[in-house]
């Protein structure tokens, strides 16, 4: 879903591309660090207010205080606190990046996410449905098929016109690379419109990652604050 992997370095925008170890004679191949899924506990938040309480820190008080928030149990994400916006707020974990991603299973992630109406109807339910997978035991190529297969047959709703989110968390976690990175939004787009958005062009604010398992392109922006208020990471770093 988001792709924090993306580094921030005068203004230039670039995608971190992990290459596949070089295989060698007689060379031990490195065993990639998540390579298979941790005991599910590690996935877990033991204290679900805590988990409320990061989960709206994804935006700003005066959109996630009435937000509904959702948080993961042992039988899935279940709602946790009503909301009266239709804004959702969430902790993702790990299995919200694409398949192929090496941060895919680690279970240090926690990505406070909170999605705007539209995003809240129409993309949150392919995370959900992930998860759902994810519980059921599946590998990360049955997860990434039996998504395929779903948006195919039309069995997740079509993504609405002005979907976005707000990760604006100081205590995010994004990955091993990125760690908390910068306060963001993104927005999200069927198809690659990376170039009709004049995405990751020189000086253009907008980076953009093109997910081809879920079908978006995300549009992210760095804002210069963090939910609290407080200054955000300066751009080169």
């Amino acid at each position: 879903m988001w792709s924090p992997n993306i580094r921030v370095a005068t203004f230039a925008f670039c995608a971190v591309v992990t290459l596949p170890h070089p295989i060698c004679p007689g060379a031990q191949v490195e065993q990639a660090p998540y390579a298979n899924m941790a005991p599910f506990d590690q996935y877990l938040i033991a204290d679900e207010k805590a988990e409320i309480t990061l989960a709206r820190s994804a935006a700003p008080g005066s959109i996630s205080d009435q937000a509904e928030v959702m948080v993961l149990r042992r039988d899935g994400y279940v709602t946790a606190a009503q909301g009266g916006n239709g804004f959702v707020c969430i902790v993702e974990r790990s299995w919200a990046k694409e398949s192929n991603d090496s941060d895919f299973w680690n279970p240090k992630i926690r990505a406070p996410i909170c999605f705007n109406p539209p995003a809240a109807r129409t993309f949150l339910p392919i995370f959900l449905m992930k998860t759902k997978l994810v519980l059921a035991g599946k590998s990360k190529a049955e997860i990434a098929a039996a998504t395929n297969s779903a948006l195919d047959k039309k069995e997740l709703p079509s993504l609405e016109a002005g979907a976005m989110c707000y990760m604006m968390s100081r205590e995010q976690y994004l990955g091993d690379r990125d760690r908390s990175w910068h306060p963001h939004v993104m927005f999200f787009v069927s198809g690659d419109a990376e170039k009709s958005w004049g995405a990751n062009a020189e000086d253009s604010p907008l980076i953009a990652a093109n997910d081809r398992e879920e079908r978006v392109t995300v549009f992210m922006m760095v804002v210069g604050r963090w939910s609290n208020g407080a200054p955000g990471p300066s751009m080169g770093q």
